[in-house]
């Protein structure tokens, strides 16, 4: 998980302007909210899913992983990053959730200016595009699907309207079912496009979606995908309580200054917990359904749960 952190960090250095290039300040600016650290979630599930893909380790030298697909590789999981970082700079402004902290230093309207702020979300939306829409592959409908997938997670239907229902629910009660709806949005839509997005990019042929996906390994990849969206946003409410800023990086017990409903204040905490050890075994459930190379999947599914508890 180590090297596939690193692997990303040093392509989204390539991808991002120096910060010497006018304007430099913004560019500056995009490094500071791309580069500042992170769990790299989202990077991961682009490797893992091309590792189950293609049956091989794209960080290995196995010639199931050509030089052309660990290319597609590095420019999914350079887009769903800068897609993920340009979220958390809008997250984090005073019109939205008013934050100062973020990855363990201050957010970027605190350490440049709103206006900064603003333009560096921008940016780094259409740069994700820009990245993954260059990728070099002989079948153009592939990447076209690609930036179409990307689009759709990103957009009102995805991580945008989960926000926007976000900031609607303030000082209210939400049942269940709106709360998991929303988290699904917010969260989960990102990280399933990131499986799907690795998934693509591992092998660029007919058969690119992997071992053969019938039916059956289409639903345990949704539901995989659906298990562990969920089950991170769990997990994140529930450090919201029980860990402090330092350790989480970001300002502790923010939601509920802002009286924002979550799964804790929902279900409570001992059944968001409970609830987080449900999603990991259906996440590895919908894994032993999927067969093939699913170990990094796995890892992955244990890492999200496995922060807290």
């Amino acid at each position: 998980m180590q090297t596939m952190r690193s692997r990303v960090e040093a392509a989204l250095d390539r991808a991002l302007p120096p910060s010497s290039t006018v304007p430099a300040r913004l560019h500056d600016a995009m490094r500071y909210a791309s580069l500042g650290g992170g769990k790299r979630v989202r990077a991961m599930l682009v490797y893992a899913a091309g590792e189950w893909a293609s049956g091989s380790s794209p960080s290995s030298n196995d010639s199931a992983i050509d030089s052309s697909a660990a290319a597609r590789l590095d420019a999914a999981a350079v887009a769903v990053e800068l897609i993920h970082a340009y979220s958390l700079v809008h997250d984090d402004l005073p019109c939205m959730d008013d934050d100062d902290l973020r990855r363990g230093r201050p957010t970027v309207h605190v350490a440049f200016d709103e206006a900064t702020a603003l333009l560096v979300g921008d940016a780094l939306q259409t740069l994700a595009f820009e990245v993954i829409a260059a990728i070099a592959s002989p079948r153009s409908g592939r990447v076209a699907e690609s930036v179409s997938l990307l689009a759709a997670a990103s957009g009102s239907r995805g991580m945008a309207g989960g926000q926007a229902i976000d900031l609607e629910s303030v000082g209210k009660q939400l049942a269940w079912t709106e709360l998991e709806a929303m988290h699904r949005a917010k969260t989960g839509a990102l990280l399933r496009a990131a499986v799907l997005l690795g998934a693509r990019a591992a092998l660029d042929h007919d058969d690119a979606l992997a071992v053969g996906l019938d039916a059956g390994r289409r639903s345990a990849l949704d539901e995989y995908c659906g298990a562990i969206g969920l089950a991170f946003q769990v997990v994140d409410d529930v450090l919201d309580v029980e860990t402090d800023s330092v350790t989480l990086g970001k300002t502790a017990g923010k939601d509920a200054m802002n009286d924002k409903p979550t799964v804790v204040t929902v279900l409570g905490l001992d059944q968001a917990k409970h609830l987080a050890r449900r999603l990991r075994d259906d996440a590895d459930r919908a894994l032993e359904r999927l067969g093939g190379n699913i170990d990094r999947l796995r890892d992955i599914a244990d890492f999200i749960t496995g922060r807290s508890f």
